[in-house]
């Protein structure tokens, strides 16, 4: 796609920013549906069902599956893997998936360790937490909250993935992305990743858009498969606030204009994460600029 083809503007949230023509939006609609069999895949080859609690939950690795085998409270059958708590051994349910993770992280079914707790949800309901990095072997859901900061005049916050990330690194991605820790709520996620990630406050985003799901993405991984929820806010950041990474994980923070994001896109510099998050971004703003 050219440049040149951002040429008009419209109001989104009171501010005044540009959108894209007609042909620039079916562009978009293209790209969504080439970028679905990248982010949603089948279970990793071998991998059983997953309950927890009597829920289904997750797909299992046969890996994983080996490195659990015959410990309290997981049940192994042709068909699926069963987690449970174990009362005659005293072992709640979270203790149970606490002693899988050291498990899988002793037989290198992991890659790294976090030392943070998710939600382990099944079938719409919380279970019970497990330690961030035993979740893809599992095939569990998370949810990820991400943020679209746009400047005033129309540009896009992007954010550069450190290259020591574990996942995706050095790949260009949305201002803010991360997932939601356990016990709390999507928009304390979100508003804990604006501080770590980019350094906004509260105020900084206060006029964003509610956070929305864009997709549910199911992608093998090769420690395991990637179930994740992706939702996404849009903000325009007021023209004096410059966002700067304050944990580490992001190497650089950098305007681009549609048309410079677009190109990117077209060149794989975005996460998969990212690129739908920008895409749908773009596609509610032009239908917004339609209807107003």
């Amino acid at each position: 796609m050219r440049s040149g083809r951002f040429s008009h503007a419209f109001h989104y949230n009171g501010r005044m920013i540009s959108h894209p023509s007609s042909t620039l939006l079916e562009a978009v609609r293209l790209r969504q549906e080439q970028l679905v069999p990248r982010i949603q895949h089948l279970p990793p080859a071998g991998s059983r069902p997953l309950t927890v609690a009597g829920r289904v939950a997750g797909w299992i690795t046969p890996r994983a599956t080996d490195a659990i085998a015959g410990m309290d409270g997981v049940l192994l059958t042709d068909e699926a893997v069963h987690v449970v708590a174990a009362p005659r051994q005293r072992l709640s349910l979270d203790r149970v998936m606490e002693r899988i993770a050291v498990l899988l992280r002793d037989n290198g079914c992991l890659r790294g360790w976090r030392d943070e707790l998710l939600d382990v949800y099944g079938e719409g309901r919380r279970l019970c937490v497990l330690e961030r990095a035993a979740m893809r072997p599992l095939g569990l859901l998370t949810k990820a909250v991400h943020l679209n900061g746009w400047s005033p005049d129309g540009r896009l916050w992007l954010a550069r993935r450190s290259d020591t990330k574990a996942t995706d690194p050095g790949m260009w991605d949305t201002l803010v992305g991360g997932l939601a820790g356990s016990g709390e709520p999507l928009d304390v996620s979100l508003l804990r990743e604006c501080g770590e990630e980019a350094g906004l406050s509260a105020a900084d985003v206060r006029d964003r858009t509610p956070l929305r799901v864009v997709l549910r993405m199911h992608r093998r991984l090769p420690e395991g498969y990637q179930v994740e929820d992706m939702l996404v806010s849009d903000c325009v950041l007021p023209e004096d606030v410059i966002p700067s990474n304050q944990d580490g994980e992001v190497s650089e923070i950098r305007l681009a204009t549609v048309e410079e994001t677009w190109s990117m896109m077209e060149a794989g510099l975005f996460t998969h994460e990212a690129e739908a998050c920008i895409l749908d971004s773009i596609a509610i703003q032009f239908r917004q600029a339609q209807a107003s």
